[in-house]
């Protein structure tokens, strides 16, 4: 391919996702100032069109992670009517499987991140670098824990609480075949990262619309044994899983390699799998604080979680549901934290922290104003909520309660997850990390704890402390966040050398 030709390419990939930002100036990526925070907005540039790109962004975000947890809604719910039991011993696995996946979604982070200001700077070329390393880092990754996985798997449900034989038996089961297909997960959340670094949410939709749907339809069949297949109960679940993940791989590999893509993975002859040392640097620099705060929030959910479980399992059942129907609501700030990171990367790429500024407060009010809705939505819906998993009248007596509590922490912990998605955009994770710490690993753990084996509570003592850990959090991210130091705190190292 000749030079033109090679130039018409690269621009015809370079505006397929294209921004308000695209149409800016750029300004100086080395910038040392903070920005501030009431500044007007740039000329010819109004709200309207920097929340046009926010939703653009992060409507399909949303669509997915809502479908996705859906999805492990009704995975819980086939589950939930075979008993308690088969509910404790899917809630069981959750924690290790998260715990394992540390390190790619830590590396996924910094994928993001970089990808996002290198789509910002134009830099086409150093963007398909990162894809291409952590794609391979990825994998590695993925097949290494799944390993790890299959041969601890016993030790790690023993550990998390599994008391009663049938219990660990079933958990062992599923989890072992959910590390079978811990590789493939690795491998999507990677290209997933990569798209949403370059503003590009829509297709990473398609291909989870798509798993999420083989899922429901095989737990369904495997589960209950329809169709002359056998009933396999908690095995069918897991296997229902892998086949859905799967097939998003398979979608995501064929996306990513597209000629239009504007990170797309390459595999150049003779350096395909050299060691590319800037990439490296600069996704762990990003990522490794990433990875202790997400090591803290899963040691210090297990520790919480331990504590539920020795409440014993109808209890541990109402918590589990409860936990699920919670983790539904994350996905308002999950999608709008996207949103945030890709703008935030990208305006710092391009060397425009204020209009990192204007997108992450316009962010923050549209997950607000979503919050709310959900907020109202739980509050006087709980008790329906529980009964689409388990009509017990012990746990929707219980459960409602606590929804109770996830509906009034709705707007602080949509801002956290927001506001925290703008932080990493720029590098700064290292805070969030002590955030984390902080917060989700000591006092969690510790006020559950002395509530429920000190004072007696029950489990409302460990959801009053789930609440106390989110509204700190909530305080000390906006501390962080409003001192706006955030936009100056990660410089590439590459770019670094260049300027």
């Amino acid at each position: 391919m000749d030079e033109k030709n090679k130039t018409k390419e690269q621009q015809g990939e370079a505006h397929k996702i294209s921004t308000t930002l695209d149409g800016l100036p750029a300004g100086d990526p080395n910038v040392t100032e903070k920005v501030d925070p009431k500044a007007p907005l740039p000329e010819g540039v109004t709200s309207k069109m920097l929340y046009s790109d926010i939703i653009r962004i992060g409507w399909p975000a949303f669509v997915e992670l809502t479908l996705m947890q859906l999805t492990s809604m009704f995975d819980t719910m086939q589950v939930s009517r075979l008993g308690a039991w088969a509910t404790s011993a899917v809630g069981l696995t959750n924690l290790p499987k998260m715990l394992l996946g540390t390190a790619f979604m830590a590396l996924n982070t910094g994928t993001m991140a970089m990808v996002g200001r290198y789509r910002g700077a134009g830099r086409q070329d150093d963007a398909k670098r990162v894809i291409r390393q952590t794609f391979i880092l990825n994998a590695i990754c993925g097949i290494l824990f799944g390993i790890i996985g299959l041969i601890f798997a016993e030790p790690l449900i023993k550990f998390m609480g599994a008391s009663e034989d049938l219990v660990l038996r079933e958990g062992v089961k599923y989890f072992q075949i959910q590390m079978f297909g811990f590789v493939t997960v690795s491998m999507t959340s990677c290209i997933t990262s990569t798209l949403r670094g370059c503003g590009d949410s829509k297709t990473a939709m398609k291909y989870n619309m798509t798993s999420n749907a083989i899922n429901v339809l095989f737990n369904w069949i495997l589960i209950n044994g329809k169709f002359g297949f056998p009933r396999l109960e908690v095995v069918g679940a897991s296997l229902a899983t892998v086949m859905g993940q799967t097939v998003a791989l398979i979608m995501a590999i064929r996306a990513i390699r597209k000629k239009d893509q504007y990170a797309r993975l390459e595999f150049p002859k003779g350096s395909a799998f050299k060691l590319d040392m800037d990439v490296i640097t600069n996704v762990t620099r990003i990522g490794f604080p990433s990875m202790l705060e997400q090591l803290a929030m899963r040691l210090g959910v297990i520790v919480f979680t331990k504590t539920v479980a020795g409440l014993g399992t109808t209890l541990y059942a109402t918590h589990t549901i409860c936990m699920n129907i919670q983790s539904m609501t994350f996905m308002n700030g999950q999608a709008f934290a996207t949103s945030a990171t890709s703008l935030v990367s990208q305006s710092l790429g391009k060397g425009r922290p204020d209009m990192a500024m204007h997108y992450s407060k316009r962010t923050q009010r549209v997950g607000m104003a979503t919050a709310a809705f959900i907020a109202v939505i739980i509050f006087f819906f709980n008790k329906s909520l529980i009964g689409l998993y388990n009509n017990d009248p012990a746990i929707v007596a219980v459960g409602s309660g606590l929804l109770s509590m996830v509906a009034l922490i709705q707007p602080f912990q949509c801002s956290q997850f927001v506001l925290a998605g703008a932080l990493r955009g720029a590098g700064d994770t290292k805070y969030t990390a002590m955030v984390v710490m902080l917060t989700a690993m000591l006092l969690r753990p510790g006020l559950a704890i002395l509530l429920i084996k000190g004072f007696g509570f029950s489990l409302e003592g460990a959801w009053y402390a789930l609440v106390a850990d989110q509204l700190l959090r909530t305080a000390l991210v906006f501390a962080r966040y409003n001192t706006g130091k955030w936009v100056t705190s990660f410089k590439p190292t590459s770019q670094a050398k260049q300027a």
